[in-house]
């Protein structure tokens, strides 16, 4: 334990030793190597460990606590003060809107301009205990009881094969289930060698941009759009291209316009967020005959396919693709939970190389401990029958946001149809009431709306609202409904 708390004695040294460890225990707490609150071991063992007698331990502990840097709580323990001496002398903090030091200014001045241009793209955050939080699923509804099981399975006593994976590409079951499932379900024509797990979608468009292009090269982007992309551009210094989203989705023609030597183009054709268009046949292939003439591929982003309530879904943008121009991007956190935090892309053949090349040299493979458990899951048939459990209370809940809407908000928003999805949007029916605004009424009352202005690119040129019905109650869609009525009202 004394090694673990990294403390030196020298037996040999000037100082005696109860000195030596009052020295090193005091300038542990006040770097913060030992944080407020710790508890300390117990002194018999801490004396054993540092090879000192009990006695030398305990008038250390007895010095550190009358000089305020320990606390002895009765049967409980030694713990760090909860407020050093130190503490107590600090210089305040500078309050909000005061400015920095000298010396914080000069350490600012050196953060990147890539870097600065990435915080300046707001992505809209969902509070998940809340309605109406865009990207929630219904984490009530997910089947934990198997989930808990898989989990144990696999760890409960892991092969060491398990504890040394190191497989840039993920672990090899996870990728036969996806592909085997993607294939089925979403008529992509994918190879187990094909797919790269990632974590979560977002590193998956990170890794994307990384490989694809170099910086200044032009991007075509929906708009409004995925704001997370854009950061990623940003990150990479490359020039996103914004191109208008009409019935049919991402306009091709305007793209061929303004941008036609493109490197890339990133698409949400199953359900384009945040309009919610999903992309025709006929603009699909308008898109494919554009990469291929252009010497471009496409990230194709698979953004709630699996939730359709309307009529059969398209096939995937990679299902159609015959010259490996499309990188198929794919996500767990809306169909199973956020925190999961795993992902996968499939890739055409030809840049399998090059992308666990770079990958290997970044981060060298996402965490292994749930996939073992999430290729059970899969392959098991407990996914799919989790999918179809949950599109049919997505279903519900769709109809029980459309009935709170007629109730309570008849006149003044207006729901779009929603075709497929786990968010809906509403246009803003009472003139010059800005989105913004409804927004931080809304989250003074207590709900939680997104502004559909947030995702446009530049200047502002929507005015509706997103609100995600899937993680929400029927009950609770109607309480939170009449809050958003009444928000509005005071505003009016």
């Amino acid at each position: 334990m004394g090694e673990l708390l990294a403390l030196r004695l020298d037996p040999a040294g000037e100082l005696p030793l109860q000195q030596q460890l009052v020295r090193e225990l005091r300038e542990a707490v006040l770097s913060g190597r030992l944080a407020p609150r710790f508890r300390l071991p117990p002194t018999r063992l801490l004396a054993r460990d540092l090879g000192v007698s009990r006695n030398t331990v305990l008038a250390a502990f007895e010095q550190l606590s009358a000089e305020g840097y320990l606390e002895g709580k009765v049967g409980a323990g030694t713990y760090v003060a909860a407020l050093t001496p130190e503490a107590h002398l600090a210089a305040p903090k500078p309050k909000a809107g005061q400015k920095s030091s000298p010396r914080a200014d000069a350490v600012l001045r050196r953060i990147s301009t890539r870097a600065a241009a990435v915080t300046e793209i707001q992505r809209p955050r969902s509070r998940p205990a809340r309605a109406f939080g865009v990207g929630i699923p219904d984490l009530d509804g997910f089947p934990f009881d198997i989930w808990g099981r898989l989990i144990a399975k696999h760890w409960r006593r892991p092969p060491r094969e398990l504890l040394t994976a190191r497989d840039a590409a993920g672990y090899l079951p996870l990728r036969e289930a996806i592909a085997a499932y993607l294939n089925a379900f979403r008529a992509t024509q994918a190879t187990p060698g094909q797919v790269i797990v990632t974590a979560g979608a977002q590193a998956g468009l990170d890794l994307a941009v990384r490989v694809m292009l170099e910086p200044r090269e032009q991007v075509w982007i929906e708009d409004p759009g995925y704001a997370g992309f854009r950061a990623v551009l940003a990150a990479a210094d490359v020039a996103p291209v914004p191109l208008p989203v009409d019935a049919e989705g991402l306009s091709v023609a305007e793209g061929r316009k303004r941008a036609p030597q493109a490197r890339l183009a990133f698409v949400s054709p199953s359900h384009q967020f945040p309009l919610g268009t999903t992309m025709t046949l006929g603009r699909r292939l308008e898109l494919i005959e554009w990469a291929a003439e252009a010497d471009a591929f496409i990230l194709e982003d698979d953004y709630d396919s699996e939730y359709r309530y309307d009529g059969r879904p398209i096939p995937s943008l990679q299902g159609l693709d015959s010259g490996g121009r499309v990188i198929y991007v794919g996500s767990f956190s809306k169909v199973m939970f956020p925190a999961l935090r795993l992902g996968y892309l499939v890739l055409p053949e030809a840049l399998v190389e090059p992308f666990l090349r770079v990958r290997s040299a970044i981060d060298d493979h996402p965490s292994i401990v749930a996939q073992p458990a999430l290729a059970e899951f899969i392959a098991s048939g407990a996914f799919a029958t989790h999918i179809r459990k949950s599109r049919k209370r997505y279903a519900e809940r769709k109809e029980a946001l459309e009935r709170a809407f007629a109730k309570h908000l008849s006149g003044v928003l207006s729901l779009r149809p929603i075709d497929a999805g786990l968010h809906a949007v509403a246009d803003i029916l009472v003139p010059r009431l800005a989105d913004t605004v409804i927004a931080q009424a809304a989250a003074t009352a207590g709900v939680t709306i997104a502004p559909l202005s947030a995702f446009d690119t530049g200047k502002a040129r929507h005015n509706g609202l997103l609100l995600g019905f899937a993680g929400v109650g029927e009950r609770e869609i109607d309480r939170a409904t009449a809050k958003l009525a009444s928000a509005i009202a005071s505003l009016r």
